[in-house]
């Protein structure tokens, strides 16, 4: 007769429990202090109802690769001579300009109306979602709450994302639980974060739909927004390449994204400004690690407006130059 060992039958009962409740664990949030705390956050501020959040956050997940994501950005991760090859492609530019001449009218009303010029809004949403064919496959509900309350160096800033995220979809009478977007949780083809579309996306179209998912038109017109609000400039210059010369030239770097440094600083630092610049303009100055050696480079107003969108100098530089090479490929083909 067969004796079944009372304590080998304990154990494989407690390693089929721990098996069945570890996925629960750690794919979802509802038994969460943090996230209780934040619903009666939200219900007693916003009056949304408690019970439609708690439902709402059982089917969230948290999303480790996000966390893997997040901690390696491209920007941080290469020097500019393997960032920049990354975007500035032929397919990327042949791309752009069937975009730009697929929606000439928009880009060339946003451009009027903004003052942004046609190439940068194409060049942004090149860059951001190559013109929407890569606007990201995770569930934004689960990235910008995996990011709240997963990703403790900015858990500040992605739950306010999150609660903006649940005020747009509340307000646009989307489904919270169905839009894509990338790992940090932006959305559509000009790849938003939900705080930038409560406050910068347009109905350009004026279909009484903000769509910046399906629709160009409102896509354009909310990038042209964007910087405009953000004081973009008009026919005014972006960023500028220079020669430098002496032993100050470290002086002249700037320390940040703000336009913290002048013309008159550079050129007593040996950085070679062009002399129809006014000496008090302010610029800001970068260096980087280019296929030839180290570029210098002079950011003025423009460009740090385009910081504004990804906060890295690679970033707004690529967007500039993809820019220009859309600009001389669409004046050929006219």
């Amino acid at each position: 007769m067969y004796i079944i060992n009372p304590i080998k039958q304990l154990i494989a009962l407690l390693v089929l429990w721990l098996m069945l409740i570890a996925p629960i664990q750690a794919a979802d949030y509802d038994n969460s202090p943090e996230v209780e705390a934040y619903i009666s956050e939200l219900t007693q501020q916003y009056g949304f109802v408690k019970d439609n959040l708690q439902a709402m956050f059982k089917q969230v997940k948290k999303q480790q690769a996000i966390l893997d994501l997040i901690a390696k950005p491209a920007e941080k991760a290469k020097l500019w001579k393997e960032y920049q090859p990354i975007f500035l492609t032929k397919k990327r530019l042949e791309d752009g300009v069937v975009f730009w001449n697929t929606n000439a009218d928009a880009l060339a009303r946003a451009e009027q109306e903004y003052g942004v010029p046609a190439q940068i809004i194409v060049a942004i949403i090149g860059v951001e979602t190559f013109y929407s064919r890569n606007m990201g496959s995770w569930p934004v509900l689960d990235a910008l709450t995996t990011l709240s309350f997963d990703y403790p160096p900015r858990s500040d800033f992605f739950k306010k994302q999150l609660t903006q995220y649940l005020l747009m979809t509340r307000e646009e009478q989307l489904d919270p639980l169905t839009l894509k977007g990338s790992y940090a949780g932006a959305m559509g083809m000009c790849q938003f974060m939900p705080g930038s579309f409560r406050a910068y996306a347009v109905d350009f179209d004026h279909d009484e739909i903000i769509d910046i998912w399906q629709n160009p038109t409102d896509a354009i017109g909310s990038v042209a927004n964007y910087f405009k609000q953000h004081g973009w400039q008009r026919d005014q210059a972006t960023v500028l390449q220079v020669a430098v010369t002496g032993d100050k030239v470290a002086s002249g770097l700037s320390t940040g994204l703000e336009l913290d440094k002048t013309v008159l600083q550079l050129t007593q630092a040996g950085w070679q400004l062009p002399d129809k610049l006014a000496k008090d303009t302010a610029v800001l100055a970068f260096r980087l690690d280019g296929e030839q050696g180290d570029e210098y480079w002079v950011g003025f107003k423009n460009f740090q407006v385009i910081t504004r969108y990804n906060r890295s100098v690679m970033y707004s530089l690529v967007v500039y130059q993809l820019s220009e090479q859309l600009r001389a490929a669409k004046m050929a083909n006219e």
